[in-house]
């Protein structure tokens, strides 16, 4: 499939990279990993993948991106955070290290392994605001939820009450301008529709 539009960027720190990469190519984009500051200043669009957020927090300081990538949040560019991405694009995570740093971008509070250990990874399909097509599968590995979110924020997918316990309910998509993030894992399940919403975003902003 021959690329249309801008390239977009998957951060390349830790994490299911190449599956992010296959997703955004799936859906016509140009994907590039990112590791370097020249990489992310080349790139209209970066997704924030999963991995462990408190080493992705030490990564992007290693690496010289954490205040680049701010500035580059804090002009509009759009981003797309999966599980630990949504933790680090979150304004306070709750049970995260005090010397973790956020990024800011979406004004959410969220809770780290709300979901708890590994071992209680599960899948659930969604009702995804914006996507058409019928339910999203998702796919949850030591997720976080979403405690609380500010005025700006829209939540576009939630726990399906027959989940049932505490995590029925609770929010598990957002997205802020330019910003979305999701607790759990779409590039793992084939389905590129979470991608391709991303992609309109990153259009708009480079035209």
């Amino acid at each position: 499939m021959t690329a249309v539009g801008p390239p977009v960027g998957v951060l390349a720190l830790q994490g299911n990279v190449p599956e992010h990469l296959d997703a955004l190519r799936a859906c016509g984009a140009d994907p590039r990993p990112v590791r370097r500051p020249a990489e992310l200043a080349e790139v209209a669009g970066l997704v924030l993948p999963g991995g462990e957020s408190t080493t992705l927090s030490k990564l992007l300081v290693a690496f010289d991106l954490l205040e680049p990538l701010r500035g580059r949040l804090s002009t509009g560019m759009p981003a797309f955070g999966s599980c630990a991405g949504m933790i680090l694009l979150a304004r306070e995570a709750i049970d995260a290290r005090p010397d973790q740093h956020q990024l800011g971008a979406l004004d959410i509070v969220v809770r780290r392994n709300a979901f708890g250990r590994q071992v209680q990874s599960f899948e659930s399909d969604l009702s995804v605001t914006g996507i058409g097509g019928g339910p999203v599968r998702a796919v949850f590995i030591r997720a976080p939820w979403v405690e609380s979110v500010g005025r700006g924020v829209d939540v576009i997918a939630r726990v399906p009450s027959s989940i049932g316990g505490e995590a029925s309910g609770k929010i598990v998509a957002v997205r802020q301008g330019p910003v979305m993030a999701t607790a759990f894992h779409p590039e793992q399940t084939g389905d590129a529709r979470l991608h391709d919403l991303f992609l309109r975003r990153v259009r708009e902003y480079a035209a």
